[in-house]
């Protein structure tokens, strides 16, 4: 595409210069010289050399609180894909954070001659079947484990809850060994070849392993294949849900019994399960589920929510630091010990926050993070 058809689709050229996407922009909020409206203008003004060659481009968190409060319904955060597409093309990538390791895995994926051993992690006391129609999707957890451990985070402790929940109700789900990326961060940072090879693949992986259900732990890979597979052209037929509809599901059938866990908590809603996807009571109602639990809201919460700081492992910086200590000052502030999210990438960011406090060594709030699956997983104990 050029950019005067990005503008035509995404609604660009409604736009009334009003400034609301600025004034309620994460990152401009912190960065004075980022504005989705002068990049919106550069656009409709035809200097698309300013826009593409701007490394700004890579910072919209693609969040959607600028969309969602937009009175002429510009797409600004798909505006900024497309846009990204044609930097893409023209050697433009922004700054990849952790030394590109994770767009590397991404491409490295979508070759057909790569051989993973991406199920080495999987121990005799999971039950799995490949005869089941019920699919875990594992995505890109096993891989995170050596690049974030130094902020002492594995993400394969959230698919080994989410494993251990759906053995505890019965269910022995399908793994797929030779699953790929989903392909979002390739996608929202421009890299559509590699995107569509990625999505190709997989749809062609899940339509011959016949399953009529897939599970996500993860809420960009669900986001993916719920929304972007399909405009891109790949339909995967079947079923989707994140894991916590899938618990609220079950709350609602009376059919998952939690013992009592003690902990006064606050919950995080991602930007691609909340205000991409509008799942906002299901993580609410699993919470309010568990016995004990004294649930807490932040300031800020569903549509409001505060994004976690960085989309796609792009354009990281002390920026990216400020957003993440702001929402943890908020959840420290509710009284909470422990942020409850439905995200991988959320708890990686505010970990990460915790630990390295970026070049100013400012004082960083300290709570502990925890996904809702590793929760649930916590209140279902031994029970059988």
């Amino acid at each position: 595409m050029n950019l005067d058809d990005i503008i035509q689709e995404t609604k660009t050229y409604n736009c009334l210069e009003c400034g609301k996407c600025t004034s309620v922009c994460p990152v401009a909020r912190h960065d004075p010289s980022y504005s989705p409206r002068a990049i919106i203008e550069d656009a409709l003004l035809g200097f698309e050399d300013e826009l593409v060659f701007n490394q700004k481009l890579f910072s919209c968190l693609t969040c959607y609180t600028c969309q969602q409060l937009c009175p002429s319904g510009v797409d600004f955060p798909v505006f900024t894909q497309k846009a990204r597409a044609i930097a893409q093309n023209n050697g433009q990538h922004g700054v990849y954070a952790h030394s590109g390791q994770l767009q590397s895995l991404a491409r490295l994926m979508a070759s057909p001659d790569i051989k993973q051993r991406r199920l080495e992690w999987l121990s005799e006391k999971y039950r799995i079947s490949d005869k089941s129609d019920i699919l875990l999707w594992i995505g890109c957890a096993p891989y995170f484990e050596p690049i974030f451990e130094d902020v002492e985070f594995r993400a394969l402790d959230i698919t080994e809850a989410s494993l251990r929940i759906l053995n505890l109700l019965g269910i022995e789900p399908k793994l797929l060994s030779n699953e790929k990326c989903c392909g979002h961060d390739v996608l929202w940072t421009g890299d559509i070849e590699t995107f569509n090879k990625l999505a190709e693949h997989n749809t062609r992986l899940i339509k011959e392993a016949g399953v009529k259900k897939i599970i996500f732990s993860c809420p960009e890979g669900y986001r993916t294949f719920k929304l972007d597979y399909p405009n891109h052209g790949f339909e995967v037929d079947c079923e989707l849900q994140h894991i916590s509809e899938f618990l609220a599901e079950r709350i609602e059938k009376g059919g998952l019994k939690l013992n009592e866990v003690r902990k006064k908590v606050t919950y995080q809603d991602p930007c691609r399960l909340g205000r991409h996807l509008e799942v906002y009571d299901a993580p609410r109602k699993v919470l309010e589920s568990i016995p004990g639990i004294e649930f807490v809201e932040m300031p800020h919460n569903r549509r409001d929510s505060i994004c976690c700081g960085t989309s796609a492992f792009t354009n990281c910086d002390s920026y990216s630091n400020m957003i993440r200590t702001e929402r943890l000052s908020e959840a420290t502030l509710t009284g909470a010990e422990t942020l409850i999210t439905c995200c991988p990438k959320c708890q990686t960011h505010f970990k990460c926050a915790m630990v390295d406090k970026g070049e100013e060594k400012r004082p960083t709030p300290q709570i502990e993070v925890m996904d809702l699956a590793n929760l649930v997983a916590n209140a279902m104990g031994g029970q059988e």
